[in-house]
């Protein structure tokens, strides 16, 4: 958080990474993130209400005379992004700006490679407005280290509601009730659950299943404080069943699909439902289908007194460069503000991080999302998404996307998968 240069991340980095960082820095080391008057971003917001999201950023700051040079990597939940800013650090070519996870701002925080963005969090009071469980990962050692763009949830079924008239189908608010939706949808010849099988798509819907099956308290046990007990549970069992059961009606060409052609899936009337994150939204509103009418939103049944949350951050990559200090605090000042908090949610399909704001532009998917977030706030129910960064540190999630993955892809028993999981916990955790 103090200032350095780029060499000493390099060296703090450690030279193991640099024939990789090499490799993958081909294309981008001409960069040069002292241009005057410009900011590279690295982000993986590549998909159609992603891109029109991250535009209104452009535009914003367009309109501050910065110019914008993007650095898109695709990929969900931003794997390949990372792996690909990691090349850039240790290859001493950081770029002014990264799209991150929380745990993942965390890291680069205690590497002490960040800018610090105190006086634009003092100014608008930041402290106030954005909540707890949030502030936890965009601070660091009481220091703003990230701006918050938004927060997304991922505990949401998003359905298609013309099939659902069609098979007379209402929405369920049980877990029985959810899986008969799904075989009334089958035996109709529909796909039921539009399934993206990735691991950490896997995992997103592995951590509905887990809240759905054993409640919060249960999830802040077994996800986030990561209880070897609640791990190998029986409740944990009873989750791999219920996970299991779902498997069952999503199709066969799945394995690898992209979360966005899944969500096409349900858009297309081809599937009935898709359990993801509120960005999906995105590509509804995108495809110009109103919510309401032509989708319908819902929390996943089982799950409607929590949110599992994940939050977008824009951390700083500290620089000697003053003109590119200012255009870093211009663009956390920007990020921050109540009028792009709201824009940036109605591309994105997300809800204001801040909380303090009015919800009548929102959609009213977004608008009974915003309400949840604040309730969860106020009750110690919303918890961080395991699969997105905000469970448990890089290690403990990579190790859990193995296990999970392993069980959606075989056979493996729902005792085993329980024992193993809290096996592969605690070793990425000693």
């Amino acid at each position: 958080m103090h200032s350095n240069h780029n060499r000493t991340l390099v060296n703090r980095l450690g030279f193991a990474l640099l024939p990789f960082a090499l490799a993958l820095s081909t294309n981008t080391m001409a960069a040069d993130t002292s241009t005057d008057n410009q900011v590279e971003v690295l982000n993986w917001w590549t998909s159609g209400g992603e891109a029109k999201a991250l535009g209104a950023l452009k535009d914003s700051l367009a309109d501050q005379d910065i110019g914008w040079k993007n650095m898109p990597v695709a990929g969900g939940a931003g794997t390949n992004a990372m792996a690909v800013l990691r090349s850039r650090i240790t290859s001493g070519n950081p770029p002014t700006a990264a799209q991150v996870l929380g745990y993942d701002a965390q890291d680069w925080a205690e590497r002490d490679a960040l800018s610090s963005l105190d006086d634009v969090a003092k100014a608008g009071k930041w402290d106030e407005v954005f909540p707890q469980p949030l502030q936890e990962f965009a601070k660091y050692e009481g220091h703003w280290i990230g701006a918050p763009f938004e927060i997304h949830s991922t505990n949401w079924v998003w359905a298609n509601k013309s099939l659902m008239d069609e098979l007379g189908i209402e929405q369920p608010k049980t877990w029985d009730d959810f899986i008969a939706s799904l075989k009334k949808a089958k035996d109709a010849g529909y796909t039921g659950l539009a399934y993206g099988g990735q691991p950490w798509q896997d995992t997103t819907v592995f951590e509905n299943v887990v809240l759905a099956t054993g409640g919060a308290d249960f999830y802040r046990q077994a996800l986030i404080n990561l209880d070897p007990k609640a791990l190998d549970s029986d409740t944990m069992t009873q989750s791999f069943d219920h996970l299991r059961e779902l498997l069952k009606y999503k199709d066969d060409n799945s394995p690898g699909r992209d979360w966005n052609l899944a969500t096409a899936m349900v858009i297309n009337g081809k599937a009935l439902y898709q359990i993801m994150g509120d960005w999906a939204k995105g590509e509804f509103l995108n495809a110009n289908l109103e919510p309401g009418k032509d989708f319908m939103c819902f929390r996943t049944p089982g799950t409607q007194d929590a949110v599992t949350f994940n939050s977008d951050l824009m951390i700083m990559f500290d620089t000697d460069d003053s003109e590119q200090q200012k255009m870093q605090q211009t663009m956390a000042k920007i990020i921050g503000s109540p009028e792009f908090q709201i824009t940036f949610s109605q591309f994105k399909g997300s809800v204001p991080a801040r909380m303090d704001l009015s919800a009548d532009k929102l959609d009213v998917c977004a608008q009974r999302g915003y309400e949840q977030v604040k309730s969860a706030a106020k009750n110690h129910t919303l918890m961080g998404s395991l699969a997105h960064g905000y469970a448990a540190p890089a290690s403990v999630k990579n190790a859990v996307f193995d296990i999970i993955s392993s069980f959606v892809n075989s056979d493996m028993p729902s005792d085993v998968a329980a024992e193993q999981l809290a096996m592969a916990v605690k070793s990425a955790t000693s």
